[in-house]
């Protein structure tokens, strides 16, 4: 490895999503979730990672959370006028720049295929390619680390190519390994941990992505660049 230089349950929808405009829900009685209009794509990332710097400066907000194209807010008490925050949000929303955090570069030596590759052959399938072709287009990616989030130090990842795309289960593998290289709809990551999990395998990583001893335990940070590299492949 070279490094160099969000469960939300459930929310009330109180500004309705349009055209260029941001919406934001309520979650519980502290937390706003504003979530941008379009594309997941880095350009709306980038504008989350503005509006981040921006509502960590209220003196009234207890934490700040960028997830994937979304942001939530938990405030210090409970607004008497939700109405208020949310124009608030819309106003810091609408003034945010764009924001390209300047990250390190992560590489990770991932054996591709094996026994901890055991959706590889649905994720053929699904794709119409072969096992060698999905394993060429997953590392020849170079992927932007947009939140961190699910588990500890777990990065979700943008950048995966469209061709394998591969959607998440319907019914989780109830015991997928810690270091499963996997993918999960346009996304791709490292699982953390070993148990249930909903996303497709089709390698593994022995790095460790995670020391909760460290002064940065999570090896990841948003605005990372990473890089899987084809330490070994076996299929």
């Amino acid at each position: 490895m070279i490094a160099t230089s969000n469960t939300v349950t459930s929310s009330r929808e109180i500004v309705p999503a349009t055209k260029g405009r941001a919406r934001i829900s309520c979650i519980g009685t502290r937390s706003f979730l504003l979530e941008a209009p379009g594309e997941f794509d880095l350009p709306a990332q980038r504008w989350i990672w503005a509006l981040a710097q921006t509502v960590k400066g209220w003196a009234d907000i207890a934490e700040v959370i960028p997830g994937m194209t979304n942001l939530l807010a938990i405030f210090k008490e409970t607004p008497e006028d939700p109405e208020l925050v949310t124009g608030r949000l819309l106003e810091a929303w609408n003034k945010a720049g764009s924001l390209d955090l300047a990250g390190k570069i992560i590489e990770i030596p991932v054996h591709y295929g094996g026994t901890s590759a055991i959706d590889l052959p649905a994720i053929c399938d699904f794709c119409g390619l072969s096992d060698r072709e999905v394993v060429r287009i997953h590392y020849e990616a170079s992927y932007r680390v947009f939140a961190l989030g699910s588990a500890p130090g777990f990065g979700y990842l943008h950048g995966l190519d469209p061709r394998i795309y591969m959607p998440r289960k319907t019914v989780p593998s109830l015991r997928m390994e810690k270091g499963s290289v996997t993918i999960g709809g346009m996304q791709t990551g490292v699982a953390m941990l070993t148990g249930p999990n909903g996303w497709n395998s089709l390698g593994h990583a022995n790095l460790q992505m995670f020391d909760p001893a460290s002064a940065t335990p999570a090896l990841m940070a948003p605005g990372d660049t990473v890089r899987f590299l084809p330490a070994r492949i076996e299929l």
